[in-house]
């Protein structure tokens, strides 16, 4: 049984007004670190991640906690996503660069994998107060609006994200995108995919192409975009699934510009960045 979901959005709200919000632009630098080059970690990141897991495990007795700053250090916590127990996925700072610049595009995300699929997922605004929940098989809601992703009437009217140098180093890629707004629309990368979730539950983004997919950053954000009457595969068509990284997810708004985006733009890369693994 699920725990109720709108208790789980007031803890993140309250975990995030306490830990997360009074840091907005009043960072150290003695807050900001870097686990990698460019990949940075600030205190906020791990204070809250701590006060999520804290609140969250004792709603399901016997649960466990896949998070984003914990991986870092034991890359063996992600075998949890394929056991038995209840798994609580957490990214605590989506945007981790942008909000140590100042820059208003962060996220909180809150997933929930029970036997390796995800049953629930909270993408929350902690600056604006947006929080979009949904629970497999119940729909996407902001409040008590249900969500429905939406395409344009027009294609040069789409607006989406696509990482992966792999696809924005193909031709497909540059023939469509290359010059700016193409025949599918323009791209725009946020630096936080949460907020990319976001503004395609609102239909003020479209489509998306991920290519690191790690559970933290997606399990929510899927299960919310299907649950929207959206479309997310990955490129080789097999369902997501929060325990296996995959090569390249593609969300779309429906059936026939996932093919198409898949036809155009997928494929093509795919197949160029295995024939240059070849050589």
């Amino acid at each position: 049984m699920l725990p109720n979901l709108d208790h789980v959005a007031e803890i993140i709200r309250e975990v995030a007004a306490r830990e997360l919000v009074p840091k907005f632009t009043t960072l150290t630098a003695e807050d900001v670190g870097e686990k990698t080059p460019g990949d940075f970690v600030t205190a906020v990141d791990l204070a809250m991640e701590r006060a999520l897991a804290d609140a969250l495990v004792p709603l399901i007795p016997g649960s466990l906690v896949v998070g984003e700053e914990a991986v870092h250090d034991d890359r063996g916590i992600l075998n949890l996503l394929t056991g038995d127990a209840p798994v609580w996925v957490l990214d605590p700072l989506d945007g981790t660069g942008n909000f140590a610049q100042g820059l208003p595009i962060v996220a909180v995300i809150v997933a929930l994998v029970i036997k390796g699929e995800t049953v629930a997922g909270w993408i929350y605004d902690p600056l604006s107060q947006r929080m979009a929940i949904a629970s497999k098989g119940e729909g996407a809601y902001m409040g008590s609006r249900k969500l429905q992703v939406v395409r344009p009437a027009e294609d040069r009217s789409l607006n989406g994200s696509i990482y992966g140098r792999f696809v924005r180093t193909s031709e497909p890629y540059q023939r469509i995108w290359g010059r700016g707004r193409g025949a599918l629309g323009n791209v725009f990368n946020a630096r936080c995919v949460g907020q990319e979730y976001l503004a395609r539950l609102k239909g003020r983004m479209h489509f998306g192409v991920y290519t690191r997919m790690n559970p933290w950053d997606h399990a929510a954000g899927i299960l919310l975009h299907q649950e929207a009457g959206g479309v997310a595969r990955m490129g080789d068509g097999s369902n997501y699934r929060p325990a296996e990284r995959g090569y390249v997810c593609l969300l779309t708004p429906d059936e026939d510009l996932w093919h198409t985006m898949h036809e155009q733009l997928i494929k093509p890369a795919m197949a160029a960045d295995a024939a240059q693994a070849k050589q």
